[in-house]
């Protein structure tokens, strides 16, 4: 084996180090980035959720198997 392997080269462990340094400090942000992403994401299924809830609670109830049929919906005037 020659001096000039990597595990025997300080030059070239220093920079395998640093280039994992840049790396992990690039993965921290992504991961970082991700975690507001999701709860973003989380808010507006959240708000959705709500939405739905409240849209529901303005259908009349006509039982849970009856098809809401738009043909049956006939405007006051007719």
């Amino acid at each position: 084996m020659g001096s000039n392997t990597p595990m025997n080269d300080p030059q070239d462990a220093d920079r395998r180090l640093t280039e994992l340094e840049i790396k992990a400090t690039f993965a921290e942000d992504l991961l970082d980035h991700l975690n507001e992403q999701i709860l973003r994401q989380q808010a507006q299924i959240d708000l959705l959720i709500r939405e739905v809830g409240d849209l529901k609670n303005r259908i009349p109830d006509r039982g849970r198997d009856a098809p809401l049929d738009p043909r049956e919906d006939v405007p006051p005037h007719y």
